[in-house]
């Protein structure tokens, strides 16, 4: 497990200060809560009369008042956008990183098989997102106790995890592009997880383009959705044998191609 460690304490300084900038962001969100509170229920009106800007942003299946729609809107967009980058832009690095810097010379003249390199890479990957994921649902839920407000815990559970799940599957896949690369694209990991967002917010608008909840994380990892209770089985479930897919080329490519 040397590989995964030296990625684990690569990626650390990276790790906590992505941590602290969205938990943070988060935790400032939910104190603000209660000094806006009163006013909460006018901005829910408004919010849910204006159209297609409130179905884009599921503002119109949230109760922006209460403390579990102000949280999915608000700490879910933080934690959405800001963890999907995350994700994206380490998992692009691991294996095009090698060539880029080149180390890969280094590291696969040891006697360690191609695939080991790339499951010990993948798994300091699925660790680092794990532990993001639950260092900022810490601050948030956290934040939610200090304030005294009272949580559908159930529900935020729910919401936490298909984030989490999202950004396993962006990271896979954004690992398994890696592998098709000769240096860092980090630029694709950025747009990859920008163009995901945006299908995301064109299925709220259009719904002849629901086809695409099943092509986009950010469909089953809804706030309104997820907290609405709905039914989202298929869409995680495509979610899942996409990022597998993804993380599969990108192994099966890793270890037939010619490093440079």
């Amino acid at each position: 497990m040397i590989i995964f460690k030296k990625e684990l304490r690569t990626g650390l300084v990276g790790f906590l200060v992505w941590c602290a900038v969205i938990g943070g962001l988060m935790a400032v969100c939910v104190g603000l809560y209660p000094s806006i509170a009163g006013s909460m229920e006018d901005v829910s009106a408004l919010f849910a009369g204006m159209g297609d800007f409130s179905a884009a942003f599921g503002l119109d299946k949230l109760q922006f008042g209460s403390i579990m729609g102000f949280y999915g809107t608000e700490c879910g967009n933080i934690l959405g956008l800001g963890g999907a980058f995350y994700a994206a832009l380490t998992a692009m690095g691991l294996l095009a990183g090698e060539e880029g810097g080149h180390t890969a010379e280094f590291l696969l003249t040891h006697p360690v098989s191609r695939l080991r390199v790339c499951l010990e890479k993948l798994a300091a990957l699925a660790v680092l997102i794990v532990g993001l994921n639950v260092l900022c649902f810490g601050c948030g839920a956290g934040g939610i106790l200090i304030i005294g407000e009272e949580a559908d815990w159930g529900g935020l559970l729910r919401y936490h995890g298909a984030l989490l799940l999202m950004q396993l599957e962006i990271g896979a896949l954004c690992f398994g592009l890696s592998a098709f690369l000769r240096r860092g694209g980090l630029g694709l990991a950025m747009g990859l997880a920008a163009l995901l967002y945006f299908t995301g917010i064109l299925i709220n608008l259009d719904g002849g383009l629901d086809w695409l909840r099943f092509v986009t994380p950010y469909y089953y990892a809804d706030a309104g959705r997820v907290l609405d209770g709905e039914a989202l089985a298929g869409p995680m479930l495509a979610g899942c044998a996409l990022g597998a897919l993804g993380a599969g080329a990108g192994l099966w490519w890793y270890g037939r191609k010619d490093i440079a």
